[in-house]
This record gives C-alpha cells, sequence and structure tokens, in this order.
C-alpha cells in the first residue's frame, strides 16, 4: 500500500457508511477527522525515504494528541470500533513510511 492509497482508504469512509442516522457522526467530525489523517500522512511522507524511528514516533504523538482534543471536543465519539481503525490506520501508516512494530505504538498518549 502507499501513502496514496491510504487516503483513499480513511476508516472514516466505513464509519459514515455503518452510521445511517448520523447518530455518533456529522460532517465537522468527519471533516476534522480526516484533516488530521491527511496532515499525519502529510507529515510521514515529507520524512522521505528511510526516516529515523524517533521523527516517526513524533508524529504518531502528535497525531494522538489531536485525537484525543477531537474526542473530547465532539463529545467522546472515538468508540471501541473507532479506535480499532485509527490505530490500523496509524499502524499502516507507519509501516508505509518505514516503521515496523507489532507494539501498540498509540498507547502511551491515547486517551480514546
Amino acid at each position: 500500500m502507499s501513502f496514496e492509497e491510504l487516503r483513499k482508504n480513511k476508516p472514516t469512509i466505513q464509519w459514515v457508511e455503518n452510521d445511517e442516522d448520523n447518530e455518533f457522526f456529522n460532517e465537522e467530525n468527519i471533516n476534522a477527522t480526516n484533516e488530521v489523517l491527511d496532515s499525519f500522512i502529510n507529515s510521514l511522507e515529507k520524512l522521505g525515504a528511510n526516516p529515523p524511528e524517533a521523527e516517526i514516533m513524533k508524529i504518531v504523538k502528535d497525531v494522538v494528541i489531536k485525537f484525543n482534543e477531537l474526542n473530547e471536543q465532539y463529545d467522546y465519539y472515538i468508540e471501541t470500533m473507532e479506535r480499532e481503525d485509527l490505530c490500523e490506520f496509524i499502524d499502516t501508516a507507519v509501516s508505509i513510511a518505514g516503521l515496523e512494530t507489532d507494539d501498540d505504538i498509540t498507547e502511551e498518549w491515547r486517551e480514546w
């Protein structure tokens, strides 16, 4: 998978499809989520080939903290399924950037 493919396969697409009654998601929280995900991908992409693990982890920390803030701002819309989707997305993105790990790299900062 590439960063470009990842951009086209954000978890928010499925979230909206599964939330037929717009019970959990609305245009505002989905757009905010997509902006954070796009910024995350762009930051990883800017690192170029073979970036240091510390640089990747700084970007992971930043995105997790942004999601902590969004989750609070939008009345705790990140529940179990969304958390799993976001963690998988983050893991895929860092793998594309060159970091291979089996650990939960979001746990240290994640409040969602």
